[in-house]
């Protein structure tokens, strides 16, 4: 069985554009994921896939494995479609490039266990939020799911309403992912839904055509970059982590 890694990399992201090479402590992001994606026990390769020559000029000097993709893709899930057409794998896990505080821990827990290679098979990591302006944020997606942990709904807004209880944990969606190739040429060819047009979340494009997403839930000290804000607590973070200090998520 054949596992492959990758993490995409866009250049032109509308809200933070050159993000992947945004500098962490010395080193662009994209240098921080690809180290600790690489170190996950059971994956046999790692590939930066990006759009971009800036890009892959950074990878090419830190000896970094890449690969082209098309600049058309509207989303890191049709992307990956296309790796999955150029690198023969059983499975691929998805890491996303703006997530270099994620630990190879959770990452490991995407790793497929008596799963079919031949199936169409989704799985995603999800973490409790401990930040409770997190909830109010629409750039971290909210996760529900049913009792045997496969996804029924995502949102930007925080769900669900506490009308009954306040005892509820709100999750929120990790980017690390794992899908067989049947599962991102499904994704490629099923149609947009409602949904997703309303959320602009990608993994409607499963949950809307019928297909299973099963979430994992990992206790992960994450921020996924989406602005220099989140950059600026990542760096700090980051600076404590390489200072043998035990860092404080908020």
């Amino acid at each position: 069985m054949k596992i492959v890694g990758i993490i995409p990399a866009r250049y032109h992201s509308s809200r933070f554009p050159g993000k992947p090479l945004a500098d962490i402590c010395g080193k662009p992001m994209l240098w921080w994921v690809h180290q600790q994606t690489k170190m996950v026990q059971g994956i046999d390769e790692v590939y930066i896939a990006t759009d971009d020559s800036r890009i892959r000029s950074v990878c090419e000097q830190l000896n970094i494995q890449s690969i082209m993709t098309s600049t058309d893709h509207k989303t890191h899930l049709d992307r990956l479609y296309e790796v999955s057409t150029k690198i023969e794998a059983d499975f691929f896990i998805n890491v996303n490039g703006d997530e270099p505080l994620i630990e190879t821990s959770a990452i490991e827990q995407m790793i497929p266990i008596d799963i079919d290679p031949s199936s169409l098979y989704v799985a995603n990591l999800m973490t409790e939020l401990k930040n409770p302006l997190e909830a109010v944020d629409f750039s971290k997606i909210k996760v529900t799911t049913d009792v045997f942990g496969n996804g029924l709904y995502m949102a930007r807004s925080p769900i669900p309403y506490p009308k009954g209880t306040y005892n509820f944990v709100y999750k929120k969606f990790v980017g690390v992912q794992c899908f067989t190739k049947s599962a991102l040429e499904f994704c490629y060819y099923a149609n947009r839904g409602p949904l997703e047009e309303a959320e602009d979340i990608d993994e409607f494009r499963f949950l809307e055509n019928g297909q299973k997403i099963k979430f994992f839930e990992a206790n992960v000290t994450t921020i996924s970059v989406d602005t220099p804000k989140d950059l600026d607590k990542v760096r700090l973070l980051m600076s404590e982590k390489l200072e043998g200090r035990e860092f404080v998520y908020e």
